[in-house]
């Protein structure tokens, strides 16, 4: 299993409480409802910084 910083997690929790509230969006503008969809914005914020997080899985 991959191992993720702090700052990660922190990322990932915080992009839950967004969606959680109703106040995360996709780049498009609409309201994020499903929580892997919460998880690899958190994900990809924390990537964005720097964070230690593991490279996105490649589609066949």
């Amino acid at each position: 299993m991959a191992k993720y910083s702090k700052k990660a997690s922190e990322k990932v929790e915080e992009a839950m409480h967004e969606m959680k509230k109703g106040e995360l969006r996709t780049g498009s503008g609409k309201k994020v409802t499903s929580k892997k969809q919460a998880v690899a914005i958190g994900l990809s914020e924390a990537r964005e910084e720097g964070a230690k997080v593991p490279k996105k899985k490649k589609k066949n």
